[in-house]
């Protein structure tokens, strides 16, 4: 289903985005293109296809080189979230932003 002119405007106020009507326009032919690549690339069949951790191993044998999982840095959370407006358990609380 494409995007209407309606959908832009609310996309760009959520993103609090000032768009003239040229910009708007060229931004609904944008996106629905988006959308459309993206329909056409989901209407592919993909059973049986194995997913690639990277482009390369598609045309040659890739050695992942992994590192430790170690810990490197200490905790600052407390520090950091000193000067948040509002914190709790560790959580920084934020205003809601999507009507429910």
């Amino acid at each position: 289903m494409p995007l209407t002119p309606e959908d832009v405007s609310r996309i760009a106020h959520l993103a609090r985005l000032e768009l003239d009507p040229a910009d708007a326009a060229a931004m609904l032919t944008q996106l629905n293109g988006f959308f459309r690549i993206v329909g056409q690339m989901s209407a592919v069949d993909t059973s049986g296809v194995e997913p690639l951790y990277t482009p390369l191993s598609a045309v040659q044998d890739v050695q992942l080189r992994l590192r430790e999982d170690a810990v490197t840095e200490t905790d600052h959370r407390t520090l950091n979230q000193r000067s948040a407006p509002a914190v709790e358990d560790g959580l920084f609380l934020v205003p809601q932003v999507i009507g429910g």
